[in-house]
């Protein structure tokens, strides 16, 4: 049977609108680096891994797109706190209320991430190990967990 894997490069569609938001973010504020820039895209490099940014006119129009039933990527610090710190304190993402004990935050273009320690034992997202929150994150799933909150721009 062949195998998949996750890769190290992504790309995303993203509204032309929040070019600028989205450079201060994930370079500014989280330390990335563009590698290659052009008119209708950037390439920034985050640690080991690439992420494309195309630019279009894409609306941001469903309420879906600002909840925590999106899709999320996970980043990872070696110092959490400070880095919660400094994602909450510049103003560009939407916390996600998620019953869980990590940052979950909608960053400028709508990417979702979680935010986990470089050396975190993560086995509970493995399917293997336990966790103390099942319980919580059930109960949300349950209601419908969409609870957002937009920090100031």
């Amino acid at each position: 049977m062949a195998r998949v894997i996750f890769g190290n490069h992504s790309s995303v569609i993203v509204p032309r609108k929040d070019r600028d938001s989205i450079r201060k973010f994930y370079c500014d504020v989280l330390g990335g680096e563009i590698t290659k820039a052009e008119d209708e895209r950037d390439f920034l490099r985050l640690g080991e891994n690439f992420i494309g940014f195309l630019y279009g006119d894409v609306a941001d129009v469903s309420e879906f797109l600002r909840t925590a039933r999106s899709m999320w990527l996970e980043i990872k610090s070696d110092n959490v706190e400070e880095m919660t710190r400094q994602i909450l304190e510049s103003g560009l993402v939407r916390k996600l209320e998620v019953p869980d004990p990590h940052l979950y935050l909608q960053a400028p273009g709508g990417q979702c991430l979680r935010l986990v320690g470089i050396n975190e034992d993560l086995s509970f997202y493995e399917g293997v190990g336990v966790d103390p929150n099942v319980a919580k994150i059930k109960e949300g799933e349950s209601k419908g967990f969409n609870q957002s909150k937009k920090y100031k721009r």
